[in-house]
């Protein structure tokens, strides 16, 4: 059984998987000012929760965006579970052939989320990773990922609204019934939820054209499933997307 952990801005994802298959899921709150002692009771406490001891974890692999708290968390699950965990970067075999600029750029999300996709989906692809910020990968027909976009999350965009408007509040990201709001907090979540989906639908649209063939799009991250299922394209929504990518780099780099 393996640990996987992806560490973001807002939230990490703990994960075990065991014969390929995902045992439970969690997530934490992304903490910069928590120790590695913090962090273990953490982990310690979820796996208990879902019946595992570290006793029975026989590897760690973790990807991150936030280098501040990926030492912390790297002493924490090597003093939990004993194992030296692999983290995705530098050195660590993706198989991806990656065509930006610079590689080295590449966040390790991304990079996981597009060795999870070549699996698992026909290609070419395009894959929305939905959270603090919201990602486009573009993969094409050869495996090779060609690059893509950066946007500012739903959940940023909607912080900004109500902190810099004095009359509209935060809302949560919930479906509204209908495009046409008849009161505030509707109206909001119409623009959010609607107006994301508007946009991605847009966008898949001007992939397409610029790559010269129709492209799989999945969709993954906290704040997804809601919006890929408003999209007039069609969006396939997969939350595990990236503990499976997690997995498969895990065994191509396994000793």
């Amino acid at each position: 059984m393996i640990l996987a952990l992806d560490i973001g801005n807002t939230n990490i994802v703990i994960g075990t998987i065991e014969n390929d298959s995902i045992i439970f899921t969690g997530r934490l709150a992304t903490d910069k000012l928590k120790t590695s002692d913090e962090y273990a009771l953490l982990f310690n406490g979820i796996l208990s929760m879902n019946g595992i001891t570290p006793a029975n974890i026989d590897g760690v692999i973790i990807s991150s965006v936030v280098p501040p708290v990926t030492q912390p968390i790297c002493m924490a699950v090597t003093r939990l579970t004993g194992c030296s965990p692999i983290v995705v970067g530098p050195g660590v075999k993706t198989g991806l052939n990656i065509k930006i600029d610079n590689p080295a750029q590449l966040g390790s999300d991304q990079a996981v989320d597009a060795v999870a996709a070549i699996e698992k989906y026909p290609l070419p692809c395009v894959i929305l990773d939905m959270g603090t910020a919201t990602t486009v990968s573009v993969i094409d027909k050869n495996r090779c990922y060609l690059g893509g976009l950066i946007i500012p999350g739903v959940g940023i965009s909607q912080d900004a609204l109500s902190s810099r408007t004095s009359q509209l509040p935060k809302i949560s990201l919930d479906k509204p019934s209908k495009v046409i709001g008849t009161n505030t907090i509707d109206c909001m979540k119409s623009g959010a939820v609607y107006g994301t989906a508007a946009m991605i639908d847009g966008l898949i649209e001007r992939v397409e054209e610029e790559l010269g063939e129709s492209v799989t799009v999945i969709a993954t991250g906290g704040n997804s499933e809601v919006i890929a299922s408003v999209c007039k394209r069609s969006v396939i929504y997969d939350g595990d997307l990236l503990l499976d990518g997690l997995n498969i780099i895990y065994k191509k780099n396994r000793t």
